[in-house]
């Protein structure tokens, strides 16, 4: 079974978190960038269905390369319960291959592709997701979170 890397980031008020903070599963999605449409709608789906996911004792972190003060901002703006971990070197996007060339709009450039894992307490990626919906993406979430149950 594949490993989800050894890392540890700062979340939005600088706590340092890691895989030591796996306990049960835990929802670890990569998301381009703070404020924007698409990462807006993905972040309010998780958050009004994380009572739904703390039910089942899963964890949910988003991670973007965006700053501690970026991510405070679209904690408040949009009341997000969950944390957001800076990955500003994209070394963890990059490990797991997630930060690489996409087209947007007819322009190629290089950034983190919409991706969600699922990981347990040892490390384990039990589930990945690439190239996310945003919209639709809560949906297989907790369909596959329920079949595992």
């Amino acid at each position: 079974m594949e490993k989800f890397p050894e890392f540890e980031l700062e979340n939005q008020d600088g706590e340092k978190i890691g895989n030591k903070d796996f306990d049960g599963k835990t929802v670890i999605y990569f998301y381009p960038k703070d404020n924007t449409p698409g990462c807006t709608a993905q972040a309010c789906d998780l958050r009004d269905n994380l009572d739904y996911l703390n039910e089942l004792d899963v964890k949910v972190y988003g991670v973007s390369g965006d700053s501690r003060k970026k991510h405070q901002n679209f904690i408040e703006k949009n009341d997000l319960n969950f944390d957001l971990l800076v990955d500003e070197d994209f070394k963890l996007s990059e490990a797991l291959d997630v930060y690489r060339m996409k087209k947007v709009f007819g322009k190629e450039s290089k950034g983190i592709v919409r991706t969600t894992f699922i990981v347990d307490e040892d490390s384990n990626i039990l589930q990945r997701w690439d190239n996310v919906k945003a919209k639709s993406h809560i949906d297989e979430l907790k369909t596959y979170l329920k079949e595992e149950a």
